[in-house]
């Protein structure tokens, strides 16, 4: 058997391919398709929760799945949803509930929530409420909306958009943009730049409707899913797919599984406190860090500033210092939990990870050939 470290990269180098695999399982596909053809009939918390297939696929995508039998907890959660800071979700220390519901965001968005897109939903919706301030006839707007919402999904780039004047001037005027008076290369450049970098051109604009449309048209982080992108549909699946993944290295090494869940997770780490309030992120790092599990009943305070003598939270951030640290974790776990033959522990922490002689790349490539 693989160790630790090695059954790790075989994994990380490459999550595309190893999703896939996972993907294509039987079982997978089949509660996929079913989540998809069934996801967008969802029009309430009510429907939501008692479909238990439905509602146990979107709680596994979230490593949820253990409080899927708390359906009335889940829906006290959906029904404050998350935009009053004070709601029950974001009260609660486990922030992957207030991800939840801000993906099944029903408080918010009520009947549309299993299928809110931004070019369609939010910009209707805004175009509405632009028609009624300039006090449009009621059919134009009509009119304007079904030629809209017919033709939207089919926009796969700003070139699309820019090739139909109609759905153009629709769109900008939704987001309060005169279409007569807006620079097409200004808009044009706008949208190119998106929404994900804080020095892009809609970002660093001071009229901030700017930013509102480059988010609703989002070409540049979303590409030709800008029009068609559903948090419930292609987020949920992708979270799922991830969640099976990671679910199955533990299966045969609940290390991999770890380090798997860690590497997602690192980059949105802030603070030690938010490491604490995930028993599988406190765990990987005593690990590292060489610390007993008892050390998990010390005062907070104590364990925090114990954390912050030995790394920098910022380093999570830095692909390298990750890998290192990952490096670690899996090197320490393997000691205390053996997969391959006995090995010199020194050799597993502070030389390159290797397995009985055989170097890593040489086992990777081995390892890959019997996949195929």
């Amino acid at each position: 058997m693989l160790n630790t470290f090695v059954s790790y990269k075989l994994i990380a180098r490459d999550i595309p391919r190893a999703i896939d695999r996972i993907e294509r399982q039987p079982v997978v596909d089949r509660e996929t398709k079913y989540y998809l053809d069934n996801i967008g009939k969802v029009g309430s918390i009510d429907e939501f929760v008692k479909n238990d297939r439905l509602f146990k696929y979107a709680m596994k995508a979230f490593g949820l799945q253990d409080m899927s039998y708390a359906k009335a907890f889940m829906v006290k959660a959906l029904k404050e949803g998350v935009t009053d800071p004070d709601s029950f979700a974001n009260k609660l220390t486990d922030k992957r509930y207030a991800e939840f519901v801000s993906t099944f965001d029903f408080a918010r968005h009520g009947d549309a929530a299993t299928i809110y897109n931004k070019a369609q939903q939010a910009t209707t919706g805004n175009y509405a409420i632009q028609a009624a301030i300039d006090e449009i006839d009621p059919e134009i707007v009509k009119a304007e909306t079904d030629y809209y919402m017919s033709r939207i999904a089919g926009v796969k780039s700003i070139d699309d958009l820019f090739g139909d004047a109609r759905l153009y001037n629709y769109a900008m005027r939704a987001y309060a943009l005169d279409p007569e008076t807006e620079s097409p290369e200004t808009i044009r450049k706008v949208l190119e730049g998106g929404v994900s970098d804080p020095k892009s051109l809609a970002n660093t604009m001071e009229d901030k409707r700017y930013a509102a449309f480059a988010s609703a048209f989002d070409f540049a982080g979303l590409g030709e899913k800008a029009t068609t992108w559903t948090p419930t549909h292609e987020n949920v699946v992708d979270k799922y797919l991830r969640q099976t993944l990671e679910e199955d290295a533990g299966n045969s090494n609940e290390g991999v599984r770890l380090a798997l869940y860690f590497q997602r997770k690192a980059a949105d780490i802030t603070d030690w406190y938010q490491v604490l309030a995930d028993k599988a992120l406190a765990t990987v790092v005593r690990t590292a860090f060489g610390l007993p599990e008892s050390f998990a009943t010390a005062d907070i305070d104590k364990q925090v500033k114990l954390f912050e003598s030995k790394m920098n939270i910022e380093d999570f951030a830095n692909p390298a210092r990750l890998e290192k640290f990952i490096t670690r974790f899996t090197s320490i776990y393997e000691i205390s939990n053996p997969t391959s033959p006995a090995m010199n522990a020194a050799s597993i922490l502070f030389a390159q990870p290797t397995t009985a002689g055989v170097s890593t790349n040489l086992l990777m490539a081995m390892q890959q050939l019997r996949s195929r």
